[in-house]
């Protein structure tokens, strides 16, 4: 909406004396044949008409006009400024109140209606450009519709600049001079505040930096800048761009939810197709590989047996098949974790039964290695299932065992709190540095994994089944050297055994 300019202004100046010597002109045929006061009634309802039309300005002009002209065209004596009776002076002075006061009324209901108008323009405005920003799919479209919003209503421009996912602001649209005010457009958007720039600071024109506040956060910076500093700062004007501010903020995040939605389900579905896969290929490659570890056994079992050389290859074929076949059903109950399809058979029984079993299933591997086992005498009995356990501690025996192929191991036990704190410790190179996490994540390896084999299976199995139990499991790097990988039990609530009720 274009302002008035002074040129306008006077204009309206010279309409409001016009109007005064166009009703002198008409009314002056009527002396004598009206009262005084009727005619001095048509100059009042002149001034009341020039408020209404051209302001409070004018009307004032309007009112001391008429008095003027009255005085001189219809009081005797005539064509001076001098009067006859002094009583004139009382009409001439509540005539010049009157005027002013219905001139000052007039105007001033001239200005709210004007105002009304505005506003609802602007909101009519406002909500055809909410229309618009609800249909925009990126935040190029966004920066279009609010440029042009601001261009056809202020005549001002406007830059969006948007955060990364590095919290680096981008200007959108790009402009070669947009860098020219990055160090104030930081500061708006880590602040909070909105920031006058002038043209020095700008880098090239008086400019208004407002934050795109949304509820959660602030969503990035509106730049608007004009010719002059009154078109971005004028205190009329600055509702109209809070509310575009407002309206650009809760556009700006929705983009960013979807987008945080479309990630999100990209992933769910990864994840539920990987499973699928994974599920998929272990049951067709169970049966093969089982037939496979039977024949090579049958070779290593045949008579007479085999020469030397063959009975080597025979011997190899099994341990690679048995390798294979331990891979596939890792890949099987990973599957089967992540689709929570593995139904867990808890029964309360003492720690110390698995961690034998699970010593015994490992002997193989930790046949040359020291192990040591530190047990608290005071752990009570947990409710968990002994197969899935098991399999946490032949994993994470098998990955100390594998990532440090010398030194002590150690397995230890104590009550924390409500839960028991399980761990098992290697003297290994230990964990690279922030990859305490990572190492849980399916398919992830350790960053010394380049000699040993593996799929980056077994930790994410462990995870998933003391995660299944109600605890956690985490790895640290350990101060003497090496890597130590702890989960938690619940301690939960024995049941109370029949005997020791009856007594």
């Amino acid at each position: 909406m274009r302002e008035s300019n002074p040129s306008s202004r006077i204009g309206d100046y010279f309409r409001a004396a016009l109007a005064c010597v166009a009703t002198t002109l008409l009314t002056l045929p009527l002396l004598g044949v009206v009262d005084a006061a009727n005619i001095v009634m048509i100059f009042l309802l002149v001034v009341a008409l020039v408020a209404v039309r051209l302001g409070s300005g004018p009307a004032i002009l309007a009112a001391f006009g008429g008095v003027g002209l009255f005085d001189f065209f219809f009081v005797e004596p005539r064509f001076s400024m001098a009067v006859a009776d002094a009583q004139y002076l009382i009409t001439f002075a509540v005539m010049l109140a009157v005027a002013l006061v219905i001139g000052q009324l007039a105007a001033r209901l001239r200005e709210k209606a004007l105002l009304a108008t505005r506003r609802e323009d602007e909101m009519r405005a406002l909500y055809d450009m909410s229309k618009e920003l609800s249909g925009a799919i990126s935040a190029e479209q966004v920066a279009d519709i609010v440029r042009s919003f601001l261009g056809r209503r202020l005549e001002i421009e406007a830059i969006l600049y948007l955060p990364r996912a590095d919290e680096t602001l981008v200007a959108i649209p790009a402009r070669q001079d947009a860098e020219r005010c990055q160090a104030h457009v930081r500061a708006v958007h880590e602040q909070g505040r909105p920031m006058h720039l002038a043209a020095e600071e700008s880098g090239y024109r008086p400019a208004l930096a407002l934050p795109l506040a949304s509820p959660v956060r602030t969503r990035g910076v509106l730049l608007v800048f004009g010719e002059h500093a009154e078109q971005v700062c004028a205190a009329e004007r600055r509702p109209l761009l809070d509310a575009v501010a407002s309206l650009t903020a809760i556009v700006v995040e929705r983009l960013h939810y979807g987008e945080v939605l479309q990630e999100v389900t990209l992933r769910m579905e990864s994840v539920r197709l990987r499973s699928a896969l994974l599920s998929a290929v272990s049951h067709d490659l169970r049966t093969p590989l089982t037939v496979l570890v039977g024949l090579a056994d049958a070779l290593t079992l045949v008579r007479p047996a085999l020469p030397p050389p063959a009975l080597e290859s025979a011997l190899a074929i099994r341990d690679q098949a048995l390798r294979l076949s331990g891979m596939v059903h890792n890949l099987l109950d990973m599957a089967r974790l992540q689709t929570g399809k593995t139904v867990l058979n808890k029964e309360w029984q003492p720690l110390e039964e698995v961690v034998g079993s699970s010593l015994k299933a490992m002997a193989g591997l930790l046949a040359e290695r020291e192990v040591r086992v530190d047990l608290a005498p005071d752990l009570p009995p947990l409710e968990f299932d002994a197969v899935l356990l098991e399999r946490v501690f032949c994993n994470l025996l098998e990955n100390a065992a594998k990532y440090a192929p010398q030194g002590e191991i150690a397995i230890a036990a104590r009550v924390v709190g409500d839960t028991v704190e399980v761990s098992v410790a290697d003297a290994g190179p230990g964990l690279p540095p922030n990859a305490a996490q990572d190492v849980f994540d399916l398919f992830a390896r350790g960053g010394h994994s380049g000699a040993t084999g593996g799929v980056g299976l077994g930790l994410a199995i462990c995870r998933a089944i003391v995660e299944a139990h109600g605890g956690r499991i985490w790895a640290e790097r350990r101060a003497a050297g090496g890597t130590r990988m702890a989960f938690t039990l619940p301690l939960g609530t024995p049941p109370v055994l029949e005997e020791e009720a009856s007594e």
